[in-house]
């Protein structure tokens, strides 16, 4: 397939710019791929579909505030850093992105905050816009985080017009999230409340934690119109054995596996079984999953509403079929269901 055929009109109004009041609040759409059925439900109501010993795989991955503002030496020009990936904790490498990048050389050095008592130099060019920066702090591991984490800001993708607030920092991240390491948070997970939590555990519905650390990979744009030759950015993921024998015994008992979200169905789709059981695994993935793709371990998705030409999109075409998606969005944007972030739901079944 192509990328064009993955084009339509969004308009622009339908783009989230806040979360609902309340998580689980969220408007869900759900889409029957045997008989092509839609229905219109709240988020909450996903309880309806599952039963007793049905399992939930989500990804536990934790958001940093990894936007920082800085400015270089001597010029004292305003630039952007956004923090990719921690490359040595010893040496406080790490990779970033710069904007605007064609300020920065290696051997510039950046100062952050008022007082300036955060210091960065940069040592190499990754790419156009990236590159690899040492932070100059002579404190403890605890205190240099700290640090980070009061100058960094919730990275909201740029989609969102607004600067992030407080309530951005609890709601631009699941309420299961764990271990730090993600630039943009799973999604599909962000609907789930504690108390839905708790609701679907009543019922019997199990949760298989795996982690998958989104990085900016997953939302780089496609730019090439055949996608075979698309390549992903690998993000490192990991799957416990824990996380195997809560999936492993539903399939064996035929019950429903869910994936809750794109990263979740990619982890599980990169490393299975010859009987297409999961199978423990860590390591780095760029798995780009497109039509036709006949999927292994999962077999129903939760999922946002992505934007056009996008990886995320792609997935879900494949997952429930590309005529059947795309007929679904055409109703999504009828319905003025709300896109990308902190927009509104997809479940295929």
């Amino acid at each position: 397939m192509k990328l064009t055929q993955f084009k339509f009109d969004l308009p622009l109004n339908l783009i989230a710019q806040h979360p609902t009041k309340k998580r689980e609040d969220s408007r869900l759409m759900v889409i029957h791929k045997k008989t092509g059925a839609i229905e219109h439900k709240t988020f909450k109501d996903i309880i309806d579909y599952y039963d007793d010993k049905d399992v939930f795989v989500i990804n536990n991955t934790k958001v940093f505030p990894a936007r920082m503002y800085g400015r270089k030496e001597k010029t004292g020009a305003k630039i952007e850093v956004f923090l990719l990936r921690e490359l040595s904790k010893a040496n406080r490498l790490w990779d970033v992105i710069v904007d605007p990048a064609r300020k920065i050389r290696v051997g510039n050095k950046l100062y952050f905050g008022e007082t300036e008592d955060l210091v960065a130099e940069v040592i190499d060019n990754t790419t156009s816009r990236g590159r690899t920066i040492r932070f100059l702090w002579d404190g403890d591991e605890a205190s240099f985080k700290a640090k980070l984490e009061s100058m960094g800001e919730t990275p909201l993708p740029k989609h969102i017009k607004r600067k992030p607030d407080d309530v951005d920092r609890e709601r631009y991240q699941t309420v299961f999230a764990k271990h730090e390491g993600a630039v943009a948070a799973p999604n599909a997970g962000m609907h789930f409340s504690r108390e839905l939590i708790k609701k679907c555990e009543i019922l019997g519905v199990r949760f298989a934690e795996v982690t998958l650390h989104t990085g900016l990979g997953t939302f780089r744009p496609i730019e090439v119109e055949d996608l075979s030759k698309h390549k992903m950015d690998a993000e490192y993921y990991h799957i416990s054995e824990t996380a195997c024998g809560i999936v492993n015994k539903a399939k064996e008992t035929n019950h429903r596996v869910c994936a809750i979200g794109t990263t979740t169905m990619r982890t599980l789709e990169s490393s299975f079984t010859a009987t297409r059981l999961l199978k423990p695994s860590e390591g780095w993935t760029n798995h780009f999953i497109h039509p036709p793709y006949d999927f292994n371990v999962a077999d129903s998705l939760v999922t946002n509403f992505h934007f056009p030409k996008t990886s995320l999109l792609i997935m879900a075409c494949a997952f429930a079929g590309y005529e059947l998606m795309m007929d679904s969005y055409n109703v999504a944007i009828k319905e003025k269901y709300r896109f990308s972030s902190y927009g509104d739901a997809m479940l295929i079944l």
